[in-house]
């Protein structure tokens, strides 16, 4: 067992340090928590108390946490948390090393300032700003849908693309479409629900009943992109394991010029009628090596909800794993 140690962090703004302790030290609480040290502040300076190796890994933490205030960001217990797991999951070289990049990436919209809270977040951010076509796999809990949309807004907050598409094909996980009540829009609204909470959670409401009357804004059914070309646009299809290989192809060739494109999907959670291979895991495989497209895959680590979430998606993910006979 590793002796331990004490290091010391001292701040330049008393005031952001107030911030970066939290109400009644919850913050501090929360670090200690996750990282396994005791931590005391008094005036500018946080002591920490752990083995060199979980003292070097909060001392890491405490340095991202205070240069989000330092940069305007806000910090809250779920970027604690976030900052904590970046912390846990690296060494303390590569750990520094990584939250120093992503300290660069984040999405700034109207309501809301999004960053890493995972590493498996930390690689999308930056495919996001580096690829034009961007395909996202894990399972729920990730952060695909919503920090794509983050993203896209971002972009047409400043003038980079000048709409906005979203997109989900229309296809029931165990219901009928069509016993549902009302016209067209009002059966296919609670598909894309989803996608309208991520934009109501990113701008103003009357600001995006605004986009979506005008169009800059477009909520719709994949079936409904057939045959347009979509330039200047950010188009993001979302649940994309419940495509066709028709469907995906019919997607992927909308792209017009200064378009960027998303596509989310876990491919464990296909609604398709048996026998019909996903469009997602065809697209997947036939693009295996085109230049220009980038890849993330989240895992139950990248999981962002409820701490149980990603036990959840972990018991489920080993017991596929036992019924195929795969290894861990």
């Amino acid at each position: 067992m590793s002796e331990a140690t004490h290091l010391t962090c001292e701040f330049s703004d008393n005031g952001l340090v107030q911030q970066l302790v939290g109400p009644h030290n919850e913050n501090l609480t929360r670090l200690e928590q996750r990282l396994n040290v005791v931590l005391h502040s008094r005036g500018n300076i946080v002591t920490i108390e752990g083995t060199p190796a979980e003292a070097a890994r909060a001392e890491t933490a405490l340095k991202q946490l205070y240069r989000r205030l330092v940069d305007g960001l806000p910090v809250d217990m779920g970027d604690v948390d976030g900052i904590a797991r970046l912390a846990q999951d690296q060494t303390q070289k590569h750990g520094a090393a990584q939250n120093e990049n992503t300290a660069e990436l984040f999405i700034r919209t109207r309501k809301r300032h999004i960053t890493a809270r995972t590493p498996g977040q930390a690689g999308y951010l930056k495919a996001l700003q580096t690829f034009e076509l961007v395909f996202a796999l894990g399972p729920a809990g990730t952060g695909k849908t919503y920090m794509a949309v983050a993203k896209a807004v971002e972009m047409k907050l400043a003038g980079t693309v000048d709409r906005i598409i979203l997109s989900r094909p229309a296809v029931e996980a165990g219901e009928r479409l069509g016993f549902l009540p009302g016209d067209m829009r009002e059966k296919i609204d609670p598909y894309l629900r989803p996608l309208y909470d991520a934009l109501y959670d990113m701008l103003p409401g009357d600001y995006v009943a605004k986009l979506l009357l005008s169009g800059e804004i477009e909520v719709a059914p994949l079936a409904f992109m057939r045959g347009r070309t979509l330039t200047n646009a950010f188009i993001i299809l979302d649940e994309a394991q419940n495509t066709t290989s028709v469907q995906m192809k019919m997607a992927l060739t909308r792209m017009g010029e200064n378009s960027h494109m998303v596509i989310t999907g876990d491919l464990t959670q296909v609604d398709l009628p048996r026998g019909t291979k996903s469009g997602l895991q065809d697209a997947l495989e036939t693009l295996q090596g085109v230049k220009g497209i980038g890849h993330v895959s989240f895992t139950h680590r990248d999981v962002v909800r409820h701490d149980l979430v990603a036990r959840i998606v972990d018991a489920y993910d080993k017991r596929d794993r036992e019924k195929a006979g795969t290894p861990e």
